[in-house]
C-alpha cells in the first residue's frame, strides 16, 4: 500500500471551558452526536488493525468529556502510543494519575505566551493554572510538552518562554502557525505574517543548539531553509531530513468528535470528510482509492503562483494544506509563508536591478551550475522578456526548468528554438525528454533518437537520456542496448556511463532470475 498510517488527531470533543481568541475550531459547547464510549473504544481496536503507531487526543478540550481517560487507554491497550493536548485548565493531582494509568506518554499543554499574553488570548487565571499544572505532571513522571501558536503578539516573548519551560522541566516545546479560520478569523491583528516566519525558525534553530528542550516545527512552518532542515534534522535525531509535503491522508488523518475522517483536523471544510465511522469502517475509508484524493494524487500543476514553478514543489506539493486554504483561499494557493518562496522573492528583486543581458546570462549560467535554478530562471525569464528569440538563453531557460520539472516551460523553450533551429541535437533532446515527461513518450523517443543522430560522435548525452526514457518506461533491453551504443562511442563518456550500465545489467539479471 503506498499511504502507510502512521499518526492521528482525534478529537473526542468540541466541548472546551475556555474561548480562546485564535481558536480555529470556535470551540464552546459539546456538539451533538459524539462518539459513544463503546463507539469510540471499538474505533481504537480498528486504528491499531490499520496499524496507527500514535494518536494526539485532542478537542475542544479533551478532559471535559468524562471518558476521556478510558479511551486513551483503550488505545494503550491496542498497542497505540496515546498523547493529549490540554489546556490544562482542569489538570489535578486525580487527572494526572487518570493519564498515566491510561498509558498516556506525553501530555502537551498550550501555552501562548507569558502571563499576561497567555490570560489575554486565552481565560484569567489559565496561566497559573498551567504553571500548577505542569508541576504536577512533572512530579507523577509524565512526559511533558508545550504547544504555543505563534501570532503577532506573542512573538517577541519567546525567548522568556523558553526560559519558563526549561526551568519547569518541559520536555518538548511546538511552534505552530496561527491561522485565519475560526476565532482567529475574527482577531486578525494576532495573525502572524510571512516576515515572522524567519523569526520563529531563527529561534528554534538557536533553541536547538542549547540542548536544554527539544524544539519542534509545526508542519506549517518551514520550508527548504537550512536553519529549518538543520534544526528539524536535530530534533528527530536523523540524517537526511526533507519535507515530502503534507501528512493528511497519506500518513496521517483527524477523526472527528462525531466519527467523520478527515485528511487533518485544521481542515475545517466539509468538502474534506472522507467519511464517517458509523456508516464506514475506518480501514475502507483509508483504503479507499478516492480518499483524500486532493493531497494523495497532488502535484505542483495544480497549484498556482510561485509554488506551480518552484524547483521543489512535487516533492513539498505547497507545503500545508491548510495555510494555503485560509490565505490563499482555496486549496491549491501559492503558500506565502513558504521561507525558501520568500528567500527568492528577496533574491529576485535584487537581481531585478541587473540590466545588461550578457550579465545575467554570465550569471545564470553560474546560477545553473550550482544548482540554483530557481534563480536562475528568474534571469532567464527578464533576459527572454526583453528578447524573446535569445536562443541562448531559450537553451539554458529549457534546461533550467526541465531540472525544476517545469516540463511545459522546458518544451516551450526547446520549441521555439526548433522552429529556429530544426537540427539543433540539444533542443531535440530537450524537446524530447520534456513531451516524454508530458506523457508524450514515443514521440519523445523519436526526438531522442534525432538528437543521437544530430550529435554524431561529440554530443552522446542523448545516448543516456534515452537509455533512461526506456528504463522508467520498463524496457531494459532497449536501454542496454542504446547505451552501450553510445559507451561504443567514446571511451570517456563508457566511463562515465559504466555505474550506470552496471546498474542496468543487475536491473537485468534480476529479472531474468524472478
Amino acid at each position: 500500500m503506498d499511504f502507510k498510517p502512521i499518526t492521528a488527531v482525534w478529537e473526542i470533543t468540541m466541548g472546551c471551558n475556555m474561548r480562546c481568541k485564535h481558536c480555529g475550531s470556535s470551540c464552546e459547547d459539546a456538539l451533538e452526536g459524539e462518539l459513544t464510549t463503546e463507539e469510540a473504544l471499538k474505533l481504537c481496536k480498528d486504528l491499531s488493525k490499520l496499524g496507527f503507531q500514535w494518536i494526539t487526543i485532542s478537542g475542544g478540550e479533551p478532559t471535559t468529556r468524562k471518558d476521556w481517560h478510558l479511551i486513551a487507554k483503550g488505545l494503550s491497550d491496542n498497542g497505540i502510543i496515546p498523547n493529549m493536548i490540554t489546556n490544562g485548565w482542569l489538570m489535578n493531582e486525580e487527572i494526572a494519575q487518570k493519564a498515566k494509568d491510561a498509558g498516556i506518554n506525553t501530555i502537551a499543554f498550550s501555552v501562548d505566551g507569558l502571563r499576561d499574553t497567555h490570560d489575554y488570548i486565552r481565560r484569567d487565571g489559565s496561566y497559573d493554572k498551567i504553571m500548577l499544572a505542569i508541576d504536577i505532571l512533572v512530579k507523577k513522571g509524565i512526559n511533558c510538552a508545550a504547544i504555543t501558536t505563534v501570532n503577532n503578539k506573542n512573538i517577541n516573548e519567546l525567548r522568556e518562554m523558553r526560559k519558563v519551560f526549561v526551568e519547569k522541566g518541559v520536555g518538548n516545546w511546538q511552534l505552530q502557525l496561527g491561522l485565519p479560520m475560526g476565532n482567529m478569523a475574527v482577531h486578525k491583528d494576532l495573525l502572524a505574517e510571512p516576515s515572522h516566519m524567519n523569526i520563529i525558525v531563527d529561534f528554534a534553530h538557536e533553541t536547538s543548539l542549547t540542548g536544554d528542550i527539544i524544539i519542534d516545527l509545526a508542519d506549517c512552518i518551514g520550508y527548504f531553509n537550512k536553519k529549518e532542515i538543520e534544526t528539524r534534522t536535530r530534533t528527530r535525531g536523523l540524517e537526511g531530513y526533507g519535507w515530502d509535503g503534507c501528512a493528511a491522508g497519506r500518513h496521517g488523518m483527524g477523526i472527528l468528535h462525531n466519527g467523520d475522517i478527515i485528511g487533518c483536523t485544521s481542515l475545517r471544510d466539509k468538502e474534506f470528510i472522507e467519511g464517517n465511522i458509523r456508516k464506514t469502517s475506518i480501514e475502507e475509508i483509508w483504503n479507499s482509492p478516492t480518499s483524500f484524493l486532493w493531497n494523495r494524487q497532488l502535484k505542483k500543476d495544480k497549484l498556482t503562483g510561485f509554488c506551480r514553478k518552484c524547483m521543489h514543489g512535487n516533492l513539498c506539493k505547497g507545503g500545508c494544506a491548510n495555510t494555503r486554504l485560509t490565505f490563499g483561499g482555496n486549496i491549491y494557493a501559492s503558500n506565502d509563508f513558504c521561507l525558501y518562496s520568500n528567500a527568492v522573492n528577496v533574491a529576485k528583486v535584487q537581481l531585478q536591478q541587473m540590466e545588461s543581458v550578457e550579465e545575467m546570462l554570465k550569471k545564470a549560467r553560474k546560477f545553473a551550475d550550482h544548482k540554483s535554478f530557481q534563480l536562475a530562471g528568474v534571469l532567464l525569464e527578464k533576459i527572454l522578456e526583453k528578447q524573446p528569440n535569445h536562443l541562448e538563453a531559450l537553451s539554458l531557460y529549457g534546461y533550467v526548468s526541465f531540472m525544476m520539472e517545469n516540463y511545459q516551460d522546458a518544451k516551450a523553450a526547446n520549441e521555439k528554438i526548433l522552429q529556429a533551429k530544426p537540427e539543433d541535437a540539444y533542443a531535440n533532446k530537450g524537446f524530447g525528454l520534456s513531451i516524454a515527461r508530458l506523457g508524450e513518450v514515443e514521440q519523445g523517443i523519436r526526438y531522442l533518437e534525432k538528437a543521437i543522430l544530430l550529435g554524431g560522435d561529440t554530443f552522446l548525452d542523448p545516448y543516456h537520456d534515452l537509455a533512461v526514457l526506456y528504463l522508467e518506461n520498463e524496457r531494459l533491453d532497449e536501454a542496454i542496448s542504446t547505451l552501450k551504443a553510445g559507451m561504443a562511442k567514446s571511451n570517456e563518456f563508457a566511463e562515465a556511463s559504466s555505474e550506470f550500465m552496471n546498474y542496468l545489467m543487475e536491473c537485468s539479471c534480476q529479472r531474468d532470475n524472478s
